[in-house]
């Protein structure tokens, strides 16, 4: 499964296949850069992929248009070495100019930060860590007696930015988000004017954690968050000067799509991968990536642990017909929030597909992994022999070295929740690509309780982003938008106990024949309040429901134009990947996130209140 993180021009990838800026961003460097960049030696001090990635998409571009890389660069078109020099620096050019807060005008008078530990707050994926994506009543000041009432407050227009993809944190009255231009922002919760902006050394996907840091005297608090070249950052909450990073994972594939989650002083960060996309090239020795999660103590960027999906390291297998060394096994990428049990000293993590096969035990599985030590106690796999690499499905088959048997794709973008039932018993409950929602019990290695099929599910199908929980309904959005507009889209209310549906709303999908920009997918993650599910469409269609029976209590068309508090050209889009954020009376979600073609772009985050 290819999560998605897309740049200014380059849409990366979207939720199952890359896009074809993105795979052949990987195919020019292959044929033009790979034989020098990819075999160092004494002789030849060609920077790796990693050591290129620290580069800006600038230098990169003066190097294939002026400098010692003109002669490789022969025959390629201006657009190409654009999106070559955006591929590898993973973003988009001219985004340290435009970026920064220094050159916005809704700048905040200087102030010190709230107790980080006291009032309302959502942190991190999930607003807690056993990533529910439940608000409280306290916390979210929000009734759903006002939510009729919600009008938008103000937008905030991410510069030279086309991707709204990275959920915001609110935490002492200061929201933090990142962006895909590679800057992270603080911004004050109620009036969105800025306080800082840090720029990370790429795109910036993950939601933000941010909670307090213990023996440094110039930080209090610090906020968490990894990048798109698998950079790990601890900053400054109040000052946005950087305290610690970490590359976590050598592989030069590997980004931070979820969310890092703190608890107890220790950050556990998931690692996924290009490595779907790169398959695609006859001349990449795919695959050697593995999956896996890295726990750091929060304070000082220690690594505690280190765990991969995969426990056995990559060997050489064959060769394909062009003498390209193939490898395995390899995938099981982590794409979503690990989730924190602390009465069991567990953490848990959902895992994508295998890339080769035979398809390792440790793919589309829950894993249950010891909390100090991050030993594997338990796994349990749901969906057996699913391989799947870019270009090897049975009817766009393009290499000869493709799996066998190819799989459908069906892996987990979704986070487990971890919720405790009426009669004092957990539930772990998660959906699927593949439509099915689970209840697995945690007590009995992750044996299946109850499993609902609730959506057709496809490679862009079923539960994508994230589903949410209260204390007695488990709550699913369904995408299936490869279905069309007679099938996509959905939202099921089922029981934690037993997976039985209490009840579900179908969209309207008026689409004329051969359009998909109104199909009402619900590719999002969700969140919910006492008495309100909140979830967006593909569409930019952004929707309140009543948690008793479906009803839709608010909606707005965040696909427009918007003025904005800073002064940025912005507008919104498709509502995908991260989910609404509900905290002290406010209502808060990116807009813009477009993917496949399907999609529509945009660069704004919204922020609602009500009004009488």
């Amino acid at each position: 499964m290819i999560r998605s993180f897309a740049l200014t021009l380059i849409v990366l990838l979207a939720p199952a296949f890359a896009s074809a800026q993105a795979t052949s961003g990987i195919a020019l460097f292959e044929q033009r850069c790979a034989t020098c960049h990819n075999n160092r030696t004494p002789e030849n001090r060609a920077p790796d992929r990693v050591a290129l990635s620290q580069r800006t998409p600038e230098q990169i571009l003066e190097a294939l248009t002026t400098g010692v890389m003109v002669a490789n660069a022969a025959g390629l078109t201006d657009a190409q070495k654009r999106i070559l020099a955006e591929q590898l620096a993973l973003r988009p050019l001219g985004a340290s100019s435009a970026g920064a807060v220094s050159a916005m005008s809704n700048r905040c008078a200087p102030a010190s930060m709230r107790d980080s530990t006291e009032g309302p707050r959502w942190s991190g994926w999930g607003a807690d860590s056993a990533n529910t994506r439940f608000q409280s009543a306290q916390a979210a000041g929000l009734a759903a007696t006002d939510v009729p009432k919600l009008k938008l407050k103000w937008a905030f227009g991410f510069p030279n930015s086309t991707s709204g993809f990275s959920q915001p944190a609110v935490v002492g009255g200061r929201l933090f988000v990142g962006s895909d231009n590679g800057f992270v922002y603080a911004l004050d919760a109620k009036s969105g004017c800025a306080y800082w902006s840090y720029q990370a050394q790429a795109g910036v996907r993950t939601a933000v954690s941010v909670g307090p840091i213990a023996g440094n005297p110039s930080a209090r608090t610090a906020i968490y968050f990894g990048d798109l070249k698998g950079n790990v950052y601890a900053v400054n909450a109040d000052s946005g000067d950087l305290v610690w990073t970490k590359r976590a994972d050598p592989h030069p594939l590997t980004r931070i799509t979820g969310a890092p989650t703190l608890d107890a002083g220790v950050l556990y960060v998931p690692l996924s991968s290009l490595e779907e996309a790169a398959g695609s090239t006859p001349t990449y020795e795919c695959c050697t990536f593995r999956g896996g999660v890295v726990a750091y103590d929060a304070s000082t960027g220690r690594e505690i642990w280190r765990t991969y999906a995969i426990p056995d390291t990559p060997k050489r297998l064959k060769k394909n017909s062009v003498g390209t060394q193939l490898w395995g096994p390899a995938g099981a990428a982590i794409w979503s929030s690990p989730t924190v049990d602390v009465k069991r000293g567990l953490v848990y993590v959902a895992t994508g597909n295998a890339y080769d096969d035979p398809a390792a035990e440790m793919s589309d599985a829950l894993l249950a992994l010891d909390l100090k030590t991050g030993t594997l106690r338990w796994s349990k796999q749901v969906m057996p022999r699913d391989t799947y690499v870019i270009g090897c499905s049975p009817n766009d088959k393009v290499r000869d070295n493709c799996p066998e048997e190819t799989g459908p794709d069906f892996d987990f973008g979704n986070s487990p929740i971890l919720r405790t039932l009426p009669n004092g018993k957990s539930i772990l409950t998660l959906g699927q690509k593949s439509g099915v929602a689970w209840g697995l019990d945690p007590d009995r290695e992750g044996a299946i309780v109850w499993q609902r099929r609730v959506g057709k599910g496809s490679a862009l199908g079923g539960m994508e982003w994230g589903s949410a929980a209260d204390e007695r309904l488990a709550y699913f959005p369904v995408a299936d938008a490869q279905f069309g507009p007679a099938e996509a889209g959905g939202l099921y209310a089922l029981r934690l106990e037993s997976g039985a549906e209490v009840w579900h709303w179908r969209p309207t999908n008026d689409c004329a024949p051969g359009q998909r920009n109104c199909l009402q997918a619900m590719s999002a993650a969700i969140s919910v309040i006492p008495g309100v599910v909140f979830g967006g469409a593909i569409t930019g269609m952004f929707r309140a429901f009543s948690a008793d029976d479906g009803r839709v209590l608010w909606e707005f068309n965040t696909a427009r134009a918007f003025d904005t508090v800073n002064g940025v050209a912005a507008k919104g889009g498709s509502l995908n990947g991260p989910g609404p954020v509900i905290v002290d009376g406010m209502l808060y979600t990116n807009s813009g996130y477009a993917y496949l073609g399907t999609g529509i772009a945009g660069n704004v985050l919204l922020a609602f209140a009500p009004e009488p």
